[in-house]
């Protein structure tokens, strides 16, 4: 029965460690609830160190300063964005090499990692800021499907635990033109935005970021969001951004 539990709860959901939204806990996990409540009058115990605009390259620039200076245990990684839909873009072999090395820091400093695929984006806003021939050969759902294939090698490379954002969007977030899209548009947010998240988008990605920090036993504490504008939101630790929702989870349990 054990095992084929197990095989259940790791089928398609891209987290190692087998992350099932709604899953429950195992045992262990309860007792890390306790030693966060005893840290809860320490501050906050998730720093939002996303900058808006950041790639790959400005990440490797400010890695020491924005996140190895605070000595995370736990660091939540989403990068990728930037490199693939900005006039910042980075080849992919470029990409894959600076995520290596992002993610090599990290380990290499004592912290554990989580990483996220990159969200999916509203393409036809998207071809309002770039033209078509932007995102050639491989078109903008190739490309994105490239940038989170190389997530999961690095993932797997530096034994991270990996959270599948993109797969969770794509199947319940609706987006589009619609109010409830968890993708910035006009109708929720008066404008042609199109990549970023509504507040109920980075609450979404807060709560599975909550279960899959819970589920794989990762630390509670001193965690650093390291990341772009998808990280940064509102640019708060405890407001519209998804830090921010995920101190709220982890200060009220």
């Amino acid at each position: 029965m054990k095992s084929s539990r197990r095989q259940f709860l790791g089928k398609g959901v891209g987290c190692v460690g087998g992350l099932f939204l709604g899953a429950a806990l195992p045992a262990r996990a309860a007792g890390s609830l306790i030693i966060r409540r005893e840290a809860a009058g320490q501050g906050l115990p998730a720093i939002n160190a996303g900058v808006g605009g950041n790639n790959t390259i400005d990440l490797l620039n400010r890695i020491e300063k924005d996140c190895l200076a605070h000595r995370p245990a736990l660091t939540i990684l989403m990068a990728g964005t930037n490199d693939m839909n900005s006039v910042k873009h980075v080849p992919l072999a470029t990409y894959e090499k600076n995520l290596s090395a992002i993610a090599g820091r990290i380990i290499a400093a004592g912290s554990r990692l989580l990483m996220m695929t990159i969200l999916p984006a509203y393409q036809p806003y998207l071809l309002t800021r770039h033209p078509a021939s932007f995102y050639e050969p491989e078109g903008v759902t190739g490309r994105r499907r490239q940038v989170n294939a190389v997530i999961r090698k690095i993932a797997g490379e530096h034994k991270a635990v990996l959270l599948d954002m993109e797969q969770r969007f794509l199947a319940i977030g609706k987006i589009g033109t619609g109010m409830d899209s968890l993708i910035q548009n006009e109708a929720n947010a008066h404008k042609t935005d199109g990549i970023h998240p509504t507040a109920n988008g980075y609450r979404f990605i807060a709560l599975a970021v909550y279960d899959c920090i819970l589920y794989n036993q990762l630390p509670t504490t001193s965690i650093v969001c390291f990341g772009d504008s998808i990280t940064r939101g509102d640019g708060s630790n405890h407001k519209d951004s998804y830090p921010g929702y995920l101190n709220q989870l982890l200060t009220t349990a």
